[in-house]
């Protein structure tokens, strides 16, 4: 998490979600799914979306969802 890609990525993904989210609730959605996904095997999309939830759980309501975690072990 502390290499500067990683923390550039959060930076850009906080700069859209800062813009989009507000964006939505004008519209008068009640949410929006975000999908982070990883295929190297070292859990960094559960790291981001862990940051993420960290971020916005302020501001507003995060539910995050680790679909696959169980199957990490097969």
């Amino acid at each position: 998490m502390e290499a500067p890609e990683t923390q550039e990525l959060l930076q850009r993904l906080r700069s859209l979600l800062d813009y989009a989210l507000p964006q939505y609730a004008r519209e008068g959605k009640a949410y929006l799914t975000i999908a982070v996904g990883c295929t190297g095997g070292r859990h960094r999309s559960v790291a981001m979306a862990e940051e993420l939830r960290r971020q916005l759980g302020d501001s507003h309501e995060v539910v995050v969802s680790h679909r696959d975690a169980e199957r990490a072990g097969s």
